[in-house]
């Protein structure tokens, strides 16, 4: 059974815009393609390796994007419960340690932006997958590279 892919309308969104840019370069593919093959012998020809291999590339991504696709949730706003961290929600946190706040929205891996401003982080990462299910006051410890982490959860509210 394939897996279903939870994610917010802006990240389906953002999927099926990518998908349909691949697609629309199929015939530039197609047309690298044909001009390598009329340098000659297939056998010694790099520009028609690179084609088939950029082309080759492009299907796997397309093929990739069209599953996460067709086996998309998406979490709609009326859905969302404040009561606990989860996809969709912007969660503020503070490290128990060093006392600073931090604020992150939690979203599907393929919408992850931890440049953004609060941090689009994914609901995958170490520290988005220990704080889903959790509550405001809830003390979350996790493990990431560097060592233990302590969070307390602060606020969580809908992301704007």
């Amino acid at each position: 059974m394939p897996q279903e892919n939870v994610m917010t309308q802006d990240g389906y969104n953002k999927l099926k815009k990518e998908r349909d840019e691949l697609i629309a370069r199929r015939p530039e593919i197609a047309e690298m393609l044909n001009e390598a093959r009329s340098y000659g012998d297939l056998s010694e020809n790099a520009e028609y390796d690179a084609a088939k291999e950029e082309q080759a590339n492009l299907e796997a991504r397309i093929l990739m994007l069209d599953e996460k696709l067709r086996n998309a949730k998406i979490i709609k706003d009326e859905e969302l419960s404040l009561d606990r961290v989860n996809i969709g929600l912007t969660v503020k946190i503070k490290d128990t340690k060093t006392k600073a706040t931090k604020v992150y929205s939690l979203v599907d891996a393929t919408e992850a932006d931890p440049f953004a401003t609060p941090a689009r982080i994914s609901v995958e990462s170490p520290i988005g997958s220990a704080l889903i299910g959790h509550k405001v006051k809830d003390k979350v410890e996790f493990t990431v590279p560097s060592g233990q982490m302590k969070f307390e959860i602060l606020e969580i509210h809908k992301t704007e």
